[in-house]
């Protein structure tokens, strides 16, 4: 028996431990990342990943069906070559045949049924919308990555360098703010319009279209100063941290700081305001569209879509209000989507 006061070292509190002491012992949360957390988070919320499916789904279908449709964007159906034009394809209603069609079923053919009808010159109208809904959503998307690029890079400036740099770009973010934002919008679309025209003509821009390139600079000179606002402001709390002052004193250079440091740690303010950017960019490209500023003709858009529609509207008012349905599902999903990013991803409103 070993005594009560004594040197002796007790040589069985030197044994390792066995894996069931260790489980016992040792209850440790499993590893996991800010982006991780954010994903469960976003998952619990039913509404935005119901909405996100939505956005998924609309993407994937505008992308993938026009391979498999028979008919495209702006294939007159009446318009054979070497032929009179047929005027029974024209303004079909759903699912409704044409007098040629008819023939063609009853001689045994098989004939793809116009889902939405056709338009006025005897286009499909579903792929029409198809074509629409990708234009649309490829605007938001490549208009908010410009947003993104431009806003981050100005904030991030603003923020770390301050002084004189700062107050000169909060002055000019300052002026574009005090601008009647669509007055600004639709004057630049028209003036760029027309600007453009001998300078893409000959180039690969060609094929988009000068309205097409106007819309991307007027975002590119008008839309970015939420995002730097946001951007400087996060910037401005981190810069004082501990380790941005360790880094300054390992001789870091400041770009190297921005992009190592400061950025990564207000990339939850930067996924959110992008997420919420694209249903504003998509919405600018719609009303731009159907005041004739948008996509050139025959390219379809949903807001031009709408705007055709206005010629027949108390015949045909389903063509209105198709694309408007269309629009307003993209819209509210993407806005629901980036109000479940922002519950998320924002460390402030985790609880």
């Amino acid at each position: 028996m070993q005594k009560r006061f004594t040197m002796h070292v007790n040589v069985d509190d030197f044994l390792p431990a066995t894996d069931a002491e260790k489980e016992y012992m040792v209850q440790m949360r499993p590893t996991s990342t800010f982006f991780k957390d954010g994903v469960k988070r976003l998952l619990k919320n039913k509404i935005a990943t119901a909405s996100f499916i939505i956005v998924v789904l609309i993407t994937l279908m505008s992308v993938l069906l026009p391979m498999f449709w028979p008919y495209s964007y702006d294939q007159m159906l009446g318009v054979t070559p070497g032929r009179p034009v047929d005027p029974s394809f024209n303004n079909l209603a759903p699912f409704q045949y044409s007098t040629t069609e008819q023939q063609w079923k009853a001689e045994g053919y098989t004939v793809f049924p116009h889902i939405f009808g056709t338009d006025s010159q005897g286009r499909d109208y579903f792929i029409r919308v198809v074509y629409g809904a990708r234009i649309s959503l490829a605007v938001g998307f490549f208009a908010s990555i410009i947003v993104l690029i431009i806003g981050m890079t100005v904030g991030s400036i603003a923020g770390y360098i301050g002084g004189k740099v700062d107050i000169f770009i909060m002055r000019v973010v300052d002026i574009i703010y005090s601008l009647p934002d669509t007055l600004m919008v639709i004057l630049l679309a028209a003036v760029m319009k027309n600007a453009l025209e001998d300078v893409i003509e000959g180039t690969v821009l060609a094929s988009l279209g000068v309205n097409m390139i106007s819309l991307f600079l007027v975002f590119a000179l008008l839309y970015w100063v939420s995002m730097s606002r946001l951007i400087r402001g996060q910037i401005l709390s981190l810069r004082e941290q501990e380790y941005v002052l360790a880094a300054k004193s390992a001789g870091a250079k400041p770009s190297w700081i921005i992009r190592k440091h400061l950025i990564p740690n207000c990339i939850s303010v930067v996924i959110i305001s992008t997420a919420l950017q694209i249903p504003s960019a998509i919405f600018t490209e719609s009303y731009l569209s159907f005041l004739g500023l948008g996509v050139n003709a025959p390219m379809p858009s949903l807001g031009s879509l709408a705007a055709d529609a206005l010629n027949g509207i108390n015949s045909y008012p389903y063509r209105l209000v198709i694309p408007a349905i269309v629009i307003s599902l993209i819209v509210l999903s993407l806005n629901l989507f980036g109000d479940g990013l922002r519950d998320a991803f924002d460390p402030k409103l985790k609880n």
